[in-house]
């Protein structure tokens, strides 16, 4: 069964249920996101970038948790949006090893498409940067990883799990939280199918090929 939602102004027939952050990416309304996948059962709602409006409620809510119903009246860039998502984005880049010039994925990165479009800056320090400076895997004949430009997403551990050999996982706890494998082995031998999905999916420059 279809519905009407009305987004920004525009009217939009959809169907009901459907996720509203595609719902708005598939009609041409950008909203900012890392770490939804299309078709995830759950979206983790991680990078807290694609906050809307919807109107009756209170404070804003994640678009990708959100799913379509009759007469839902939605607004993307308000002025409060935009402060929650410049807030967000700076604090993904406090944890962000941020070398543009040198990085594998200069030119095709997330993290510069969202800047770009929403007018963000990558090197503002608005908060102190947190390098981890962990080191990187480079076992791996065909990708390497570098757990320091890991934005916690989570697209490659879904990715991982639901096409590939489900060698990655989260690993530790709060502000340590890193993607892993099981017990930091070595990709190399962890069993890894080399499906290179990880590559195909991680938004910014965390997994590249050599």
């Amino acid at each position: 069964m279809n519905c009407t939602i009305i987004i920004d102004g525009s009217e939009i027939s959809v169907k009901t249920g459907i996720n509203l952050l595609w719902v708005a990416l598939d009609h041409g309304i950008d909203i900012p996101n890392l770490c939804n996948v299309k078709d995830i059962p759950r979206p983790a709602a991680s990078c807290r970038l694609c906050y809307v409006e919807i109107k009756g409620r209170p404070e804003p809510v994640t678009s990708c948790t959100e799913t379509a119903h009759d007469g839902m009246v939605i607004a993307t860039d308000s002025v409060a949006i935009k402060r929650l998502r410049k807030f967000s984005f700076d604090l993904l880049l406090s944890h962000h090893q941020v070398n543009c010039s040198v990085c594998p994925v200069n030119g095709k990165c997330e993290l510069q498409r969202i800047a770009h479009s929403q007018h963000f800056k990558i090197l503002e320090r608005r908060f102190n940067r947190m390098d981890p400076s962990i080191e990187e895997d480079k076992s791996h004949p065909q990708f390497n990883y570098n757990p320091n430009k890991c934005v916690l997403c989570g697209r490659c551990v879904y990715i991982c799990t639901s096409k590939g050999s489900g060698v990655l996982d989260f690993a530790y706890h709060g502000i340590n939280t890193r993607v892993s494998t099981f017990a930091g082995i070595p990709l190399a031998k962890t069993g890894c199918n080399t499906c290179l999905e990880c590559v195909r999916v991680c938004p910014a420059g965390s997994f590249y090929l050599k």
